[in-house]
């Protein structure tokens, strides 16, 4: 499956469902959802993105899942069903995240504590230092677990899996990704 240029940009500031369900252990959060990720109503979803292979090679999850084309109903109740959930710090699809502003990123802050306090997962995992350091005002922010909670759950920040992010591997996030699973209690 594919999308030409202009089908993808069709797609620019549209949001996606969070994928939540009861039991959540372990919360991943993205910076905001890109075109082709708007395109298919799935976190994570360009075919360039190494979330799910990472989470795969973790033990996080035991098989495979192709979100190119958007969740299955299967899919989606796996997830739910292992603990694990899915949302973003801003709701608003774009190329790339470096086109969101402070001030999004800063009202994402407010909107994921909101989130957390309602849904209660033990483990949040931020995937993107850059756009925590600047949400939560939290400049010299490293990655790995936080020194303090967020509402509640035990807060990581884990490396983004967009291939923009060249000098992260599956296997070097798959290694990061298994520090928040195992904490959640996933393995």
């Amino acid at each position: 499956m594919g999308f030409t240029r202009a089908e993808l940009e069709s797609h620019r500031d549209e949001s996606i469902p969070d994928l939540v369900g009861p039991g959540l252990k372990l919360l991943f959060v993205g910076i905001n959802p890109g075109l082709w990720t708007a395109a298919v109503q799935t976190p994570f979803a360009h075919p360039g993105n190494r979330f799910y292979p990472a989470l795969r090679r973790a033990g996080i999850i035991d098989r495979g899942i192709d979100p190119a084309a958007g969740f299955t109903d299967s899919d989606r109740t796996y997830l739910i069903e292992r603990g694990i959930g899915n949302t973003n710090l801003v709701n608003r699809a774009t190329a790339r995240a470096d086109e969101l502003t402070r001030e999004e990123l800063r009202a994402g802050a407010v909107r994921l504590r909101t989130f957390v306090a309602t849904h209660r997962p033990r483990v949040v995992a931020m995937a993107g230092i850059t756009a925590y350091r600047t949400a939560f005002g939290a400049r010299s922010a490293k990655l790995g677990r936080q020194p303090e909670p967020l509402e509640g759950a035990e807060l990581w920040i884990v490396p983004n899996p967009s291939g923009l992010n060249a000098h992260e591997t599956i296997d070097s996030l798959a290694a990061k990704y298994a520090e928040a699973a195992r904490a959640a209690g996933l393995l």
